[in-house]
């Protein structure tokens, strides 16, 4: 790129000392740094619109939403709207917003890590009660007062000293940044060439003007006009480098991942690091949860036993015995405390008898449950107090709670996964408050409850408690008390019910047909050994999630997609893209995006890479041949703006279409340019060089020019040269949207920025070619010239047509040339062909 710009600079300087002098030489001086200015002005806006662009999704990934109570209730809170006095939530998994102090909790626990540098993690309580904005919550839950916010906290001072780099370059730029130094070396490689070529030529007599008098005679040439006509030619070959360094193919990938992010926003995803873009239109399998993702996360239970008895509910009155009003008091007190003091979440009624719950769809689920008991829930916290709580997390899959009741009895309650929790019971309650033993017949009863509701889709939940009279350790030595969960009696089984998503079905199918295969439902463990085992496999696989124990697998995923609304703020962290609403048809809108991202630089490839060799070839093969070149610098400089900036603009920001969810995943080592890329190259280069060469040879005849003057009509033909290569970029950018298809309009009416750019390049083009020709060299074409270079242009859409028609191997180019190379050496060697 700088390279590129100080070639532009010297190309000002030359075109100001041109042979024409200084006088009349500015105006080529004046025009190149016309053009120097429009191309760096261009380039200049589109990058910073994509800077403000990324910018304002980095805000929006640092927008973490966080529960506060205020009046009362629960409610959601952006983390820049958090006040100091504010009491806040807090949970497994998040993070905490504010310097603030702890109010109450139950082990809770904090990865300090973050700020302190320690890996250990510090338990809260009223003896340690600081806790600092930016470290996560590893264990427990409580609430906290907020007392710093901002730049007052300690995270605020710190961030206030480290300027965040956002600057990131994806893989995909890295490889393209490649290509472009290695297309730059060529150029320079054959500028240099040329520039040996044309001295040679020059110096040797071999060069004449357009009334074609020797440009250099030795002994009568001055040295004014050898060294004019020197820097003409250093002006044809620093021209050739500009026009050879590819600039655009960067810009594309930037442009391109910045649309691309937008657009993933209004689909609901929001991309933390670039790379996932480019990465998940490579995906080959995707590991989903099931709740949440494929489900609407919205629980509710449907079946309950309590007792041993099918409790009659709004969901199914008709197939139950009982009703929860028919148990005995000992059961009905058991089940609500259960259900009132073990649980995360709380419930607030509202002035008009509404009823808000907050918690994980879980805990909702149950409360409602409770709610739909009659439960006050105020009234049942206040009946027992608590005494110590074990937190839910995926290892155990199960919660604990002791309370001291109103009988002065110590309660533990358990609820959790219905199988493990019931392989912990020795008794079970019956309806009447009466404890039995749990023999073998009854557990299997009960185990063929549990299977009949997951026969039915629906999750289980146990419910158990045990009763304590001497083992309650001091308040002092209860941080680390383990609850007892042996001997439990087992008072109820609730099976929760949660509906598919609308649209999952077909999303799953799409993936599906898209070679992309969908594994849903497994724990946390088996999911990160799936994912090591998938990528040993050579597969590129996604993984969502959104529990703190999902990121390892997030983190070991090539592309980690955590859930927006039920994820935690570990998961976040560890994840690439955030999925807003936790919907699997957004994941597939992902994998769709980061095919196109991919497809949109292949396109600007073919497109800018055809452009390249056209260009180069004839002013190569001009300038060795005759000394003289058809395209000056001037437009040489006005083809570079096309086909870097506004192509780019132009093909990198095409729409993805269904045509990219039926076909294969981009392999990780598939070569950028394709065989079709190359075929669909090589036959647009080869009608572009082959025409553009025989009208700079033979056009003066073609175009009936003959009987106007040598200097007139080389003005004219050199202007239709640059006319008709103009235009034919023009019309080769429609074959570029449509790399494989045959229909290469389809869609563009939507595209309405490829439109605009394709308007301004011809607009332009018309009052470059009619008013500037001062300026580029150019004269004023008759509407039949005009039509001839449309012409010409045109054909290169049937000419693309008919190209889609012949095959090409599905060896890589590269591939195949690597093997045929050690094949021809080894015939070499000894004579015979060896084996295959």
């Amino acid at each position: 790129m700088e390279m590129k710009q100080i070639c532009r600079a010297g190309l000002i300087l030359l075109g100001l000392t041109d042979t024409l002098g200084v006088k009349e030489g500015w105006y080529d001086g004046a025009s190149i740094a016309f053009a120097v200015f429009l191309v760096i002005v261009v380039t200049a806006v589109s990058d910073y619109k994509q800077s403000l662009q990324f910018q304002h999704l980095n805000e929006e990934k640092q927008n973490i939403q966080v529960e506060v109570i205020r009046g009362g209730r629960r409610i959601p809170v952006s983390i820049f709207d958090i006040v100091v006095g504010d009491v806040v939530a807090l949970k497994i998994g998040d993070q905490v917003p504010a310097d603030g102090v702890l109010i109450n909790g139950h082990s809770l626990a904090i990865d300090e890590s973050s700020m302190t540098g320690e890996s250990k993690i510090v338990t809260k309580d009223q003896k340690t009660p600081f806790l600092m904005g930016g470290c996560k919550v590893a264990d427990g839950y409580g609430t906290m007062l907020v007392t710093a916010v901002g730049l007052n906290t300690e995270w605020g001072l710190l961030m206030a000293s480290i300027s965040e780099d956002n600057n990131e370059e994806t893989p995909l730029q890295v490889r393209l940044n490649g290509v472009a130094t290695l297309i730059g070396i060529l150029g320079l490689s054959v500028a240099a060439l040329v520039l040996i070529v044309l001295f040679a030529r020059y110096f040797t007599g071999h060069t004449t003007d357009s009334n074609g008098t020797v440009q250099f005679i030795k002994g009568q040439t001055s040295a004014k006009s050898a060294i004019f006509g020197s820097i003409k030619i250093l002006t044809v070959a620093v021209t050739i480098v500009v026009v050879a360094v590819p600039e655009g193919l960067p810009l594309a990938v930037t442009l391109t991942l910045a649309y691309s992010m937008r657009k993933m926003m209004a689909d609901k995803a929001l991309v933390r690091r670039l790379s996932a873009c480019e990465t998940m239109g490579s995906a080959t399998t995707i590991c989903s949860d099931k709740t949440g993702t494929l489900t609407l996360n919205q629980m509710t239970v449907v079946q309950s036993i309590v007792g041993g008895t099918k409790l009659r509910s709004s969901a199914s009155p008709e197939n139950s015995s009982a009703t929860f009003e028919s148990l005995s008091r000992t059961v009905t007190s058991l089940v609500l405390e259960g259900i009132a003091q073990n649980t995360a979440g709380s419930v607030f009624k509202a002035e008009d008898g509404s009823v808000e719950v907050t918690g994980s769809p879980t805990e909702k689920a149950i409360l409602f449950w409770g709610v739909e008991l009659h439960m006050n829930f105020t009234e049942e916290r206040s009946k027992s107090t608590i005494l110590h709580v074990s937190p839910f997390n995926s290892e155990k899959k199960r919660a604990g709670v002791a309370v001291l009741a109103g009988d002065s009895n110590v309660h533990v309650h358990w609820k959790g996964a219905a199988e493990i929790v019931l392989a912990l019971c020795t008794n079970w309650l019956d309806t009447d408050g009466s404890i039995h033993e749990m023999t073998t017949d009854k557990a299997d009863q009960f185990k063929e409850y549990i299977e009949y509701m997951a026969e039915q889709s629906l999750r289980c939940v146990a419910f158990a408690y045990r009763t304590i009279e001497n083992d309650v350790p001091s308040e002092e030595q209860r941080i680390n008390w383990q609850l007892p969960d042996n001997d439990l009696t087992l008072i109820g089984i609730v099976g929760m019910k949660d509906p598919c998503r609308p649209g999952v079905r077909e999303a799953v199918e799409l993936c599906i047909n898209a070679g992309v295969k969908v594994m849903a439902r497994s724990s946390p463990n088996d999911k990160l050994l799936l994912v090591k085992a998938l990528k040993k496999r050579g597969h590129v696989v996604a993984v969502t999630g959104d529990g703190t124990n999902d990121a390892p697998a997030l983190h070991e995923a090539d592309i980690g997609l955590s859930m927006g609304i039920q994820g935690t703020e570990v998961a976040k962290e560890s994840s690439d893209i955030i999925i807003l609403d936790d919907n699997f048809s957004s994941v597939v809108k992902v994998v769709r995006w980061g095919r196109s991202v991919y497809a949109n630089i292949q396109k600007f490839i073919q497109f800018q890479l055809t452009v390249n060799v056209a260009a180069l070839v004839i002013n190569v093969v001009a300038a060795i041949s005759s000394g003289n070149v058809p395209l000056n610098a001037v437009q040489l400089l006005w083809v570079n703006l096309i086909m870097d900036t506004l192509g780019a603009l132009a093909l990198a920001t095409e729409p993805p279409t269904d045509q990219l969810m039926m076909r294969p995943p981009v392999g990780r080592r598939e070569p950028l340019v394709t065989n079709i890329m190359w075929r669909n190259l090589f036959i647009q280069a080869v009608f572009q060089v082959a025409v553009l060469l025989t009208l700079n040879f033979r056009g003066r005849d073609l175009l009936h020019l003959t009987q106007d003057t040598l200097d007139h009509s080389s003005k004219v033909k050199n202007t239709v040269i640059f006319n008709t290569f103009v235009l034919c970029q023009v019309f080769n950018e429609f074959n570029s949207r449509k790399p494989e298809e045959l229909n290469i309009f389809d869609g563009v009416s939507r595209n309405h920025l490829f439109l605009g750019v394709v308007s301004i390049t011809v607009i332009l083009q018309v009052i470059i070619i009619e008013f500037l020709g001062k300026f580029t060299s150019t004269v004023r074409l008759s509407w039949k010239l005009w039509l001839v270079s449309v012409v010409i242009a045109f054909v290169s859409w049937p000419l693309a047509l008919v190209g889609k028609f012949i095959p090409v191997p599905k060896t890589p180019l590269k591939d195949f040339l690597m093997r045929c190379w050690p094949k021809r050496r080894k015939q070499g060697d000894d004579g015979a062909t060896p084996p295959v």
